[in-house]
């Protein structure tokens, strides 16, 4: 197996960690990856240790501000993991994996059936209806309910 190396190589001024991309990994993202804006400041970081950042954090499950004082400020790498996600480059990436794999397989690129399941459903139709907080939500219309003494009434 390849060993990850932060770029470029000569300027590494920190240890690879187990979660970096390889520069095999790096030349198959690297066109995924949009490349710093034109105009204003140079970028300070590389869009390859944005991504190891963004890996390591996947990873090892840690929070933003724990990300080791080697790699990009977490300001910086969750400002870019939140544009990217707005922006759709992290399904583009997705999509072009998924197709690069797929054909490597012997398979066409794009799967043509998919399994959900009544649980996957139900899940998905009540967080459509009330924004993911089924649960502690108050009712969205009213209903008509019986208190104690058994009258009925209208409760919000």
């Amino acid at each position: 197996m390849e060993q990850p190396a932060c770029p470029p190589r000569e300027a590494c001024s920190r240890k690879a960690y187990s979660t970096d991309l390889t520069d095999a990994q790096w030349q198959i993202v690297e066109p995924l990856v949009p490349a710093a804006k034109r105009g204003g400041r140079p970028a300070k970081y590389e869009r390859r240790e944005i991504l190891n950042a963004l890996l390591y954090v996947t990873k090892n499950g840690c929070t933003w501000r724990n990300l080791p004082h080697d790699l990009p400020p977490w300001s910086l790498v969750h400002y870019y993991f939140w544009h990217w996600k707005q922006d759709g480059t992290w399904q583009n990436i997705h999509d072009r994996l998924r197709e690069q794999m797929r054909q490597k397989l012997g398979r066409d690129p794009q799967p043509t059936a998919a399994v959900l399941d009544s649980q996957s459903v139900k899940t998905t139709e009540n967080r459509n209806l009330q924004g993911g907080r089924a649960a502690m939500t108050e009712p969205l219309h009213p209903t008509a309910t019986r208190n104690s003494s058994g009258a009925s009434g209208i409760c919000w």
